[in-house]
């Protein structure tokens, strides 16, 4: 038995890891990771390595096809959207249930403080505290499935997040005042206001990116815009 949960300890460290250095920068997007060169890099048996590697790929960090060499994923300006539009979609419901029962997270508070109370520091600082005040709001609602479903993009979003901030597209004070004024529309109850906020705070950044990385402006309606 003790055996077992080693092994699966050393798998979750060396997954958390490799993790860490993929939204540090310190893998690139397209990087390949080989289960031989995690082996040496960790000194664990190749299964080992290969069973790190593997936990990454339903995150949405890396891609391995059958018999293929994993690679660290590049993000195209479609997956950018798609990503920021499915954050919207479950993010926005959220904030109206939230506003309907004046239910404000004191997680998101503290979060939200942390950024105001930034100076300087790298993508990571500003990333770390801007996905706790949005994972807080997700788990104040008391649904386990919408949040390990919110949690199944986290991988994505953070390495969205992260480019935003190492392009220096959004300021801090920014994202600060919106997710303050999410957070008093939220207490006084204003449901729709609240879920309109959050949709134009997430397209904002969705679009800098999207831009950034060479699409097309607004090559994508906002969620709440008619097609056509």
């Amino acid at each position: 038995m003790s055996g077992r949960v080693s092994a699966v300890s050393i798998v979750d460290a060396i997954a958390a890891d490799l993790r860490s250095r993929i939204f540090a920068g310190d893998l690139h997007p397209g990087d390949t990771l080989t289960e031989t060169d995690v082996a040496s890099s960790y000194e664990v048996a190749r299964p080992t390595a290969k069973a790190s590697i593997e936990k990454l790929v339903p995150e949405g960090l890396l891609e391995r096809g059958t018999h293929k060499t994993a690679r660290v994923v590049e993000l195209g300006t479609d997956s950018v959207r798609d990503i920021y539009l499915a954050r919207a979609y479950l993010e926005s419901e959220v904030l109206r249930r939230l506003a309907h029962s004046k239910t404000v997270p004191e997680g998101a508070v503290q979060a939200n403080r942390d950024i105001a109370a930034l100076q300087s520091g790298t993508p990571l600082d500003v990333v770390e505290p801007d996905m706790r005040f949005h994972t807080s709001l997700i788990d104040a609602v008391g649904n386990e499935r919408l949040s390990r479903m919110y949690r199944s993009l986290v991988g994505e979003v953070r390495m969205c997040m992260v480019r935003v901030q190492s392009l220096h597209l959004l300021d801090t004070s920014l994202i600060h005042a919106e997710h303050q004024k999410i957070l008093e529309l939220i207490e006084s109850g204003q449901a729709d206001a609240a879920a309109a906020l959050l949709d134009e705070h997430l397209g904002r950044a969705r679009e800098r990116l999207a831009e950034a990385m060479g699409g097309d402006p607004a090559a994508r309606p906002l969620p709440w815009q008619p097609n056509g």
